[in-house]
This record gives C-alpha cells, structure tokens and sequence, in this order.
C-alpha cells in the first residue's frame, strides 16, 4: 500500500503544516453574524479551553499549491506516492467520527473508492477500496491520562483544531493578530481570528481560524500564500455534531477478499519544525534540527533521508526540479530541497532559504 519513499515525505511535509499524508480542506465561511467583541487574546484562550473530546463530521478540502496534476483514474491514482500528492490537490470530502484520544474514524471520499484510517483502542487498520487492500498495526500502550483536547487521535488524522494548533504555535513577536467580524461554518457561529507574519521571508501571507463561538472548537483554517489570490491551502467542517458517535463505527473487519498487511508498531513522537519551536541542538544525530524560529524556519533532515529509490523514481522526476547539488519540490506555501547526498531541507519559505541554510550545515 506504502511506498518506502513516503517514510520521508510526511515527516518533510507535516512540521511545516500541509499534513502530507492526511486530509486538507477549504473553509466555506458563511453569512456574517453579530458575536460579542473579543480580543484576538480572549479567542486564542477560548480554544486553550476547548474540552470536546467527541464529535462527527464531514470535512472539505479545497487546495491550490501549484502541483502537477497527477492522473485521477487507473492503478496508481490513490495507490503509494500518487495519493499523496493527489490528497494535496484539488477538492476532497471526508466524513471524520472521534471519540476520546484513542477512537477515531477517518474516511476520504473519492469518485469511485473510499480510504479508511480507523483506529479503537491500540488498533490500527488503514483500507483502500480501490484495491481491496487493508493494513493493521498496533499503536504502543500508553500510560492512563486524561483526555488531552488537541492531541491527533490517530496517525493521518488531520482536523481543524490539530492544524489550527500548528499555527497557534507561530503566534509571537513575528506575528499580528486579529480577530475579523462573526460568521457561520457548519452551523456554528464562529470567531475569525487572522494570524498574519510580520516577517517577508515566508511564503505564508496570512492564516485564518475559524473558531466556534461556543466551544472554542476550531471549525477551519483557511491559509493563504503571498501573491496568490485564491487560498492556498484549507479545512474545514461543513457538517459538525458534537455529540458522542456509534461505537459500532470504530470496529473494523476487512472485508472477504482483501489483502491484509501488518505493520511493525509505528514510533510516534512528536512533530519537529513547527513555527516558533525552540531549535533543537544542530548536530542531533539521526533526528531533525532547526535552523531559524517563527515563519521563516528551516528543517533539516540528515543524510539519508532520501533513499535512492525515491530520488530514481518517475513521480519525483515529475514533482521536482533540478537546483544545484539536488532537485527540488516548490508549492506556493512551502518548499522542500533534497540534496544528491539524501540531505532534505523544508519550510514554508522561498527556495534560496534552503539553499543557504543547506550551504552552512
């Protein structure tokens, strides 16, 4: 189901806020409403203080990254590396069902087939219906704790409020912040609060969270890329319930036929190269290290990262472009430089960024 390559793509991809390997969606604003004022501060404390630990939904992506178009029909449309990327283009629907930390249902709509992420308890299972293939892994035990309202439920799931977190973490001294007139999402009367870098060394021209004005819930992100009219990269609920789903939705069986893969036990940790995270020590041996804070930060990967096979195969020759030393895959939000030796280097910043971080390391 997983190509090798895809090991390094997410981790690449994830720490500088498109969640490769997940869903991403456009948020559909609705009519203006009256709300009681609030301070961009009074916001960002409502979704400090948002306890809701059980919801369903449907999320819709819309995404506009300057990616090639890669082919919607046929074997390799939602198969390994292609469906990646495919996630990352263009519009897609998916119904999300979570309940507590540790069950959650994912599915992604496509024309024909259906994707499913659904994790109960310390089981895992990931299945296309495309290809009739399913894959099961078992998440390591963890200590009792109570339900932390902003953790991911499930490796790949993705909602509003876990990439909302993301970008509440870049909210500093490089950053303005306001809060925009009430409006409706899915529903729910909502806050905008537009979070906009100070700093012109990033791609990102501003974020906007739309936060639930009685929950504290975020609804949707809405992330826009400098010169780019249309938005760049968004989620959103369009549906949203908060009450606790059927329990029935997190058991899965799969079905008569299908080919089904273990996987080794995944090892999770936490997401390096988020906006205004401490840099870890330079030198850090196999682990990511951070050049720079706030917007403009760089990630770098070690050598190696990139096997071979990734840099030999078509896909990449399709998504990247030759640069000095490597080749390179530029969006309008963020780039990722991949050196000859399997050094990588991302951010959600311009091309030379990169380069010059990479030329110091």
């Amino acid at each position: 189901m997983t190509r090798p390559w895809l090991r390094w793509l997410p981790a690449a991809l994830v720490p500088v806020a498109l969640a490769a390997a997940a869903l991403a969606g456009s948020y559909q604003a609705g009519a203006a409403t009256s709300l009681p004022h609030k301070t961009a501060e009074e916001v960002i404390a409502m979704i400090a203080r948002a306890n809701v630990h059980s919801l369903s939904g449907t999320l819709q992506q819309s995404s506009e990254l300057g990616l090639p178009q890669l082919p919607s029909a046929g074997p390799t449309a939602t198969q390994g590396p292609a469906s990646v990327i495919e996630l990352l283009s263009g519009s897609h629907t998916a119904r999300v069902y979570l309940d507590g930390p540790a069950k959650a249902r994912f599915q992604v709509m496509d024309m024909l087939a259906e994707r499913d992420l659904v994790r109960n308890g310390n089981d895992v299972w990931l299945y296309n219906s495309a290809d009739n293939s399913a894959a099961h892994m078992t998440m390591p035990a963890e200590p009792a704790r109570t339900a932390a309202p902003h953790a991911t439920p499930a490796p790949g799931v993705t909602t509003p409020d876990v990439l909302a977190q993301h970008f509440l973490a870049a909210v500093g001294p490089t950053t303005d912040v306001t809060v925009g007139d009430g409006t409706t999402v899915a529903g729910h009367t909502a806050y905008p609060l537009v979070i906009k870098p100070r700093s012109a060394g990033t791609l990102v021209d501003s974020v906007t969270i739309a936060v639930d004005s009685a929950s504290g819930l975020p609804l949707g992100v809405d992330v826009r890329a400098r010169g780019q009219a249309a938005a760049a990269f968004s989620l959103s609920f369009t549906e949203l319930s908060l009450s606790t789903p059927d329990a029935a939705l997190f058991s899965f069986t799969p079905p008569r036929g299908a080919a089904v893969e273990e996987k080794a036990t995944p090892q999770l940790r936490a997401l390096p190269g988020k906006p205004g995270q401490a840099p870890q020590a330079k030198g850090a041996t196999g682990r990511p290290t951070i050049t720079g804070t706030g917007w403009d930060a760089v990630m770098a990967l070690p050598a190696g990262t990139a096997p071979t096979d990734v840099r030999s195969a078509p896909l990449f020759a399709q998504l990247t472009q030759p640069v000095a030393g490597g080749r390179a895959l530029t969006t309008s939000l963020v780039t990722v430089l991949m050196l000859d030796d399997g050094r990588v280097f991302a951010g959600m910043v311009p091309l030379e960024r990169l380069q010059s971080a990479a030329a110091t390391k």
